[in-house]
């Protein structure tokens, strides 16, 4: 036998779960029981109820390897219930959200909820420290699923909620419980489908586009390329890495010209490398290298506080982004930068694109597009 837990707990509304997600409704808990108490009929929750209303109640809750004795004699109220984990993250939690770790298995189990001095806490308050009045005990035992039932029955509280719960209309057998999750779970694909391709621009990216949107780069304040463009960006995927590629190096040339770079030294010869498929030299090698040189070269247009403007801080990006080793990253990132460096101006280089870039000019099929 291993003790789980043991010690005070809040209540409210005389209310106290075991479970590994969302607390659920008394009714839902109750329904197609005999037994009040211990509501066990929604899978992976255990809904307890206690005499006291408001405030601090002790209690244990116990691990055994087998059925353990009953113990009827120490305790005036006992329910028994069927109980399996729906997460390895379970635990005994309070009305307000306190939460503590009961380290069971996903894993089928009886539940023997302990009950005594239901009565005498009356639905009243007790606050921690003050004299004990009602105490509970939870045992735990691996064993098939079986009916709830009423092990022993003396106070008034107990046979109030035996009397609620058999009251309630059944709730949904395991096989419509399970369908409805199916269906439940269909409709939640089905809404991520369509979030995902109103992301897109109304259509489903490819596997690669998937691949690369989280390490995409953004521009603060600045749009992304599918929200301008997204028949551009479905196009630059179906091109190919060859297209891809150099894509990515017309775009680091025109985000350099257009933020007055281009004839600027070291700037010229990285263009010049990255044309070959070289290594940059320095100052672009380095980050580092590559900032001091930025704001020290005074030929590099600069906003009115000295510093290098958007346009310029972007031509510099594509540089960088067009020498990605994966040429989907390298085209889409490089031109984005270059996007940003044309400003309002940016419909003029996407036609410029089209047309210097014949594969990007016809939006590719979407696969499946009838039936998503």
């Amino acid at each position: 036998m291993r003790t789980l837990f043991s010690g005070e707990v809040n209540v409210a509304y005389g209310q106290l779960y075991v479970c590994s997600d969302d607390v659920h409704s008394l009714e839902a808990s109750f329904a197609g029981q005999r037994a009040g108490l211990c509501g066990g009929t929604v899978r992976g929750h255990l809904f307890l109820l206690t005499g006291t209303h408001t405030g601090s109640v002790p209690i244990t809750v116990e691990l055994h390897g087998t059925e353990p004795p009953l113990d009827a004699d120490v305790w005036e109220d006992v329910v028994e219930v069927s109980f399996r984990p729906v997460s390895d993250k379970t635990g005994l939690v309070e009305w307000d959200g306190g939460w503590y770790a009961l380290p069971v298995s996903e894993a089928p189990y009886r539940v023997r909820y302990h009950c005594r001095g239901m009565d005498e806490a009356g639905g009243a308050a007790r606050d921690a420290g003050e004299p004990v009045v009602d105490e509970y005990l939870l045992r735990l035992w691996p064993s098939p699923p079986a009916p709830d039932r009423v092990v022993k029955e003396t106070s008034r509280t107990a046979a109030y909620w035996h009397e609620f719960a058999r009251e309630l209309p059944p709730g949904p057998t395991p096989e419509e419980q399970a369908e409805a999750e199916r269906l439940a779970g269909e409709e939640e694909e089905r809404t991520a489908l369509r979030q995902e391709r109103d992301e897109w621009g109304g259509r489903l990216p490819s596997d690669r586009l998937r691949e690369v949107q989280g390490t995409l780069r953004r521009f603060q304040g600045c749009p992304r390329l599918v929200d301008l463009d997204a028949a551009l960006v479905h196009a630059i995927d179906a091109a190919g890495p060859k297209e891809q590629r150099a894509l990515a190096r017309w775009a680091a040339h025109r985000a350099c010209r257009t933020a007055g770079l281009s004839e600027i030294d070291w700037v010229a010869r990285g263009l010049a490398e990255l044309d070959r498929g070289e290594p940059y030299s320095q100052p672009l090698d380095d980050p580092r290298r590559l900032r001091d040189a930025a704001f020290s070269d005074p030929r590099i247009p600069r906003t009115h506080d000295g510093t290098p403007g958007l346009p310029q801080v972007a031509a510099f990006a594509a540089l960088f982004d067009a020498a990605a080793p994966d040429p989907l990253k390298a085209a889409l990132d490089a031109l984005l930068a270059a996007t940003v460096t044309h400003g309002t101006d940016w419909p003029h280089l996407f036609t410029e694109v089209r047309r210097t870039f014949p594969a990007t000019a016809a939006t590719p099929k979407a696969e499946g597009s009838d039936s998503q």
